[in-house]
């Protein structure tokens, strides 16, 4: 059996999962957005292969994973073919060979609308027998109709890094809540060893970078944006002074940051604070990883916390998640043994190439000694505790755009493509509008994109 774990955040656990008429309308409505056709007919396997969609294109996890089909091939004849493109290609390359008559029997995706619609399409297929094998973490199975769709790998969770260094130099301690937050930045913009350098860089322009690194601050402070019906309640008597609160926060922090924010994408995220540019940057463990391979030095001088709150009562992360799905083909069967075989000899293996980024969703790898014998235990300790600390922590809010409202739907998905909400930053610290009439009018927004 599945273990069962409080959701923090606005889903809920049940034994029956989704209402079938949720899903439905859910899917239908983004049947209609799609911008391929998913009804063309699967074409027979021609040989013994399964092929896989690969959308996590670093070089060491394309090469744990091409390891793992050689060996499967080498123990069973049967190939696995890996294709692999970046994450944001990933769908798209499905739809279009679902569409071609020759879809993919594996997957990867990274949104759990995506799932949604491929489920209500009978596109995928359950995967309960592999997922009740394990214990999962918190607020990452996602089951629809009480049926278990996708396989998910990793977390993908969005905290604040900083230098060690430059914390130990001026004496800071890791900030608890936003006046804290405030004083680090100030302590370490522009001080004598480094003129030019900045506190922090939020990218605030209508992107992905934006949605998934602006609103750890907005989360821990208690901010929602629907209730358990999907009513707006972004601008209610309750939410709209702490959404008002972190929109004058963040207007404050503009001050450590570099110049144009508006402009600021996932390259500064990594670049400006590898060169020195900043001294913390919102963002996964991939960074650290990444750091590893080519500045080492540099790397262990990084650590990382969570979003606090304003009173430094919560704290959160930005949700963010990757997993597989197995699609209804005539490989179905065999590509299931492969994802069962995969996950329990060669899943920790992969993990293994980006340990920082990739957290593990299953709760048993933190406890198993393969896991724990990579040496980034050792050198990045503190921050794998924190991970695991994360999904323990009562006070640990974890968040998203995509992920908010009672259920999975795609009416979330549609706030999140919106980019109602990095609008709202945009009226408060680029338009001067108040704190109080910017999120009502991102409030007022997101009514009429969940409308239509």
């Amino acid at each position: 059996m599945v273990k069962k774990y409080p959701m923090k955040g606005p889903f809920h656990a049940t034994d029956k999962g989704l209402s079938r008429r949720s899903v439905l309308k859910a899917a239908g409505a983004a049947a209609a957005a799609a911008p391929f056709a998913l009804s063309a007919p699967n074409v027979l396997a021609a040989d013994k292969t399964v092929r896989f969609l690969n959308a996590e294109p670093s070089v060491d996890s394309v090469r744990a994973m091409r390891f793992a089909a050689a060996q499967y091939e080498k123990e069973t004849g049967i190939r696995v073919q890996m294709d692999s493109v970046p994450g944001g290609k990933a769908f798209e390359k499905l739809q279009a060979s679902i569409q071609s008559g020759r879809p993919y029997d594996i997957a990867t995706l990274s949104f759990v609308g995506d799932v949604l619609l491929l489920a209500n399409e009978k596109k995928i297929v359950p995967l309960n027998q592999v997922i009740s094998k394990y214990d999962w973490g918190p607020r990452i199975l996602f089951p629809m109709q009480g049926d278990n769709y996708w396989y998910p790998y990793d977390y993908n969770l969005c905290w604040v890094n900083y230098r060690k260094d430059l914390y130990a130099a001026k004496s800071l301690q890791e900030p608890k809540d936003w006046d804290s937050m405030q004083g680090n930045l100030a302590a370490l913009t522009g001080d004598g060893e480094n003129q030019l350098r900045h506190g922090i860089v939020h990218p605030i322009g209508s992107n992905g970078a934006a949605n998934y690194t602006a609103f750890g601050y907005m989360w821990a402070n208690g901010v929602e944006l629907f209730d358990d019906n999907w009513n707006v309640v972004l601008d209610s008597p309750e939410i709209l002074p702490k959404a008002a609160e972190y929109l004058d926060f963040m207007a404050d922090m503009t001050q450590y940051m570099p110049p144009s924010p508006m402009q600021a994408g996932w390259a500064n995220l990594v670049g400006d604070f590898q060169g020195g540019i900043i001294s913390h940057t919102p963002g996964t463990g991939r960074l650290i990883d990444q750091m590893n391979l080519t500045m080492p030095d540099q790397a262990q001088q990084v650590s990382s916390f969570l979003f606090p709150s304003k009173d430094g009562q919560k704290f959160a992360v930005n949700h963010g998640y990757d997993g597989w799905v197995v699609l209804d083909t005539a490989m179905t069967d065999e590509a299931l043994k492969f994802l069962e075989w995969f996950s329990d000899e060669h899943l920790i293996n992969f993990l293994h190439s980006s340990p920082v980024h990739y957290q593990p969703t299953r709760l048993d790898i933190y406890e198993d000694p393969r896991w724990q014998s990579h040496p980034a235990f050792e050198t990045f300790g503190d921050i794998l505790a924190m991970q695991k600390r994360v999904l323990e922590d009562p006070n640990v809010i974890i968040r998203s755009i995509d992920t908010e409202g009672p259920e999975p739907d795609v009416r979330a998905g549609k706030v999140f493509r919106s980019y109602a909400l990095p609008e709202m930053l945009q009226d408060r610290i680029l338009n001067g509008t108040s704190a109080t009439e910017s999120v009502k009018a991102a409030a007022e927004k997101i009514r009429k994109v969940i409308a239509t």
